[in-house]
């Protein structure tokens, strides 16, 4: 059973939205199936990828951009170098134009939009550079994709299909995101299964049926992403961020990195030359 994860976002400090360039700008890399509640844009300034949305292809090259809905299930295949920036926007701003059943739907693709490309691009050289006022430069744009995004490419027509989609994957947003904000606590699957009204049975089915996983292993991935922040941020010793991640020692820890990430949590200090 292939598992689907649930990924949290969480926006840039001092904004109401969250961008970076393409991890797999270097190629030979393949991001798995994976929703989050956040809409999200690929905009592809050099080279191609291939998206998957609900298992649907759509190819991307230079100039293209492709927008994934709210709990759109989907993966990215970057096998070649390319440059790329995503834009990442909570669902929660689009909240004034929700259509059935609290829900907002955008056009897949974003074809060849000049201005967007333009604006996208624009928005990540203010962030790098850092300099006063580049903020404020930064969120007018933001605001004018905002609007771009709501006149141009909302979609009017619902499916029935579209909301069972997303009923199902947003009843797992909501745990996955109480799971993650209280990650280092005693989270077992009764508690939570408690916190939301459902049978421990029904929420390890909810888990199996729809996030093609277990709890435990969700819980597990959501500890180990927290795990890998701290250690990038070279703030915290291995033993501290194994205790304060919710893993029994180092040792146990250490394991679940390497199986996770290719390397042991030593070495990728040492190749960051961390602290």
């Amino acid at each position: 059973m292939k598992q689907i994860e649930h990924e949290i976002v969480i926006p840039d400090e001092g904004f109401s939205f969250k961008i970076f360039m393409f991890e797999g700008k270097n190629g030979h890399y393949f991001r798995s199936q994976h929703w989050h509640r956040s809409l999200e844009i690929f905009a592809v300034f050099k080279g191609n990828l291939s998206f998957y949305i609900n298992d649907k292809p759509y190819p991307l090259h230079s100039g293209e951009m492709i927008l994934i809905n709210s709990n759109e299930i989907h993966s990215i295949s970057s096998p070649e170098p390319n440059t790329t920036l995503v834009l990442q926007i909570p669902y929660s701003l689009f909240q004034k134009y929700v259509e059935r059943d609290q829900m907002v739907l955008f056009a897949h693709s974003l074809g060849s939009d000049r201005e967007l490309l333009r604006l996208i691009w624009e928005i990540y050289q203010c962030i790098r550079s850092q300099r006063d006022g580049e903020e404020w430069r930064a969120q007018s744009y933001f605001s004018q994709i905002m609007y771009c995004l709501i006149t141009r490419y909302r979609e009017k027509k619902i499916t029935e299909e579209d909301l069972r989609q997303y009923r199902r994957l947003d009843r797992l947003s909501d745990i996955t995101a109480y799971m993650s904000q209280h990650y280092d606590e005693e989270l077992s699957l009764s508690s939570v299964a408690e916190k939301f009204g459902y049978s421990p049975a029904y929420l390890s089915r909810m888990f199996r049926k729809y996030g093609k996983t277990n709890y435990k292993t969700c819980l597990q991935t959501i500890r180990l992403e927290q795990a890998f922040r701290e250690l990038k941020e070279g703030k915290k010793t291995i033993g501290e961020i194994a205790m304060d991640n919710g893993f029994p020692n180092s040792k146990a820890f250490a394991r679940e990195f390497e199986k996770k990430y290719g390397l042991l949590p030593s070495k990728y200090k040492k190749d960051k030359k961390l602290p």
